[in-house]
């Protein structure tokens, strides 16, 4: 299963809405516009009639008398009147159609060009994204070679360091050197993800496993840091196995983030809990702490790309989030945010059940 690219979807969908709604407004225009110039014709004609008849209800009382040939003779205006007028109808209705006709051509001529001008711009874009996505994995790959050459020599380092005070100093040094090297390849991978992201191909590979199992092991993996800054991680959840379709990995990635945030922004003394439940046909996984919380209007922003509660907080690159959304999207699921500002917030995600055999 692979994410759709989201923003050219976007984009098809709000041309498609913008075309509809732009003939949508032409059409009532051009039919107001019809009915005040039928009005007004109608006006006319009506003050026509009236002129006439009062001219000729003027000529009857002054003597001239209504004789046989002057009936012959009104009747005869009247008729080349109505002709008159048939044939001014029939004018207007035929301009009306072409100027219907030429709008619609000018409109479609303008849309072809649309369509063409953007399938110009997408088609130099995949280009360069290729040309970027090749770039960045060759890089990528080099950098993790790298990095992978750092952490392996300052293992070395803590295990060949002696045990005395200057041997203890060295460990410590040596476990700085292993963190800021396991959070660049991290950093690395979301940065290879939001790549994948947007070329459409975040793939997830589905199958039937147990929630419960990797939500103790993300708690596990968890536990010494959330011990190291007095927070307790505990998880809550259903006694036995919760089965769910899920690419395992990848939802141990959007744990991982999830975690990570929860931590970053909890106190010492603070809580997190971990906790999964059945929800009609999904499984609701939820992550809550007793953070500082997110206002209102961010609770939907936090997902967004490069977007930080807190623009002045450097902890992390506003990537995580954004990266949980479009793996649980994949999975055919949803994530949202609940919070209080000041009583912490929880994030929720939900996973399809598996089908029991």
């Amino acid at each position: 299963m692979s994410q759709k690219q989201p923003e050219r979807t976007q984009t098809d969908d709000s041309l498609r809405s913008e075309r509809a709604r732009t003939d949508r407004e032409l059409e009532k225009k051009r039919a107001s516009i019809e009915e005040d110039s039928d009005a007004v014709l109608a006006r006319a004609h009506d003050r026509a009639d009236e002129v006439l008849k009062t001219a000729r209800a003027k000529a009857d009382t002054t003597g001239i008398g209504a004789s046989a040939a002057l009936e012959v003779e009104r009747t005869e205006e009247d008729r080349a009147l109505a002709e008159e007028r048939t044939t001014q109808a029939a004018q207007l209705t035929s301009e009306r159609d072409e100027r219907r006709r030429a709008l619609a051509e000018l409109l479609r001529f303008e849309r072809e060009e649309t369509d063409k001008d953007l399938l110009i711009e997408r088609t130099g874009a995949d280009a360069a994204l290729v040309t970027r996505d090749d770039f960045l994995g060759m890089v990528s790959h080099d950098l993790r070679s790298l990095l992978g050459g750092i952490a392996v020599s300052t293992a070395f380092l803590v295990k060949e360091a002696p045990p005395d005070d200057s041997g203890k100093k060295v460990v410590k040094r040596a476990e700085s050197i292993q963190r800021f090297t396991a959070r660049m390849n991290r950093l690395i991978g979301d940065l290879l993800d939001v790549v994948s992201i947007e070329a459409g191909q975040l793939h997830v590979r589905a199958e039937p496993d147990d929630v419960t199992r990797v939500l103790q092991e993300s708690v596990d993996v968890f536990q010494p840091a959330a011990t190291a800054q007095g927070i307790a991680l505990s998880l809550a959840g259903p006694p036995g196995p919760l089965l769910a379709n899920f690419d395992r990995e990848r939802i141990l990635q959007v744990l991982a983030n999830l975690l990570s945030n929860a931590l970053k922004f909890t106190r010492e003394g603070g809580r997190i809990e971990l906790r999964a439940e059945p929800q009609g046909p999904w499984c609701r996984v939820s992550v809550t702490d007793t953070g500082s919380g997110i206002p209102p209007d961010q609770l939907d922003a936090v997902f967004v790309r490069f977007r930080q509660v807190n623009k002045f907080d450097r902890r992390g690159h506003g990537l995580g989030l954004h990266i949980s959304k479009c793996i649980v999207e994949a999975h055919d699921g949803r994530i949202w945010a609940e919070s209080s500002l000041g009583t912490g917030s929880t994030f929720h995600f939900t996973l399809p059940l598996a089908e029991r055999g």
